[in-house]
């Protein structure tokens, strides 16, 4: 199995222009191993533009204690904090801040890094997957091109 890279957002659909473009993006997403020794890190690096639309924690060993992971950009949580307790996948919900809504509609006009924390208490054992999907537009946000 190899991957491939492309270089800006996939779209596809027949009509590319006009009121009856049907064309759409394309939904990515990265995912990141933690485990319990590692409490903070980088979840991902989503590309200028990109609109998160959905969070997921992947559960693949059970952690010792009860364990919550927050997701933000900088000082801005983007997601309400999710205990792990189980095995399984568990969609995180999103932060209602304004600036949390911002960024999860927008990340910005550069590159966006998310960082996590994972913060539980006499934590031996525990790993999982952090899976964020996003649509990757353009570096200003825009789904649509002027021009093709």
């Amino acid at each position: 199995m190899s991957f491939s890279s492309f270089s800006g957002p996939i779209r596809s659909g027949t009509v590319k222009e006009g009121a009856a473009r049907n064309t759409g993006l394309v939904v990515l997403a990265q995912a990141t191993p933690v485990v319990f020794g590692t409490l903070t890190g980088t979840a991902a690096i989503l590309p200028a533009g990109s609109m998160i639309t959905r969070v997921s924690f992947q559960t693949t060993v059970v952690f010792s204690a009860a364990t919550t992971l927050t997701l933000a950009f900088g000082a801005t949580s983007i997601t309400g904090s999710i205990t792990v307790t189980s095995l399984g996948v568990a969609t995180i919900t999103f932060a209602t801040a304004t600036a949390a809504l911002a960024l999860l509609s927008n990340v910005g006009t550069t590159d966006a890094t998310v960082a996590y924390t994972l913060a539980g208490s006499g934590l031996t054992t525990g790993a999982g997957n952090i899976i964020i999907e996003y649509v990757q537009r353009a570096d200003n946000g825009a789904q649509f091109p002027a021009s093709v």
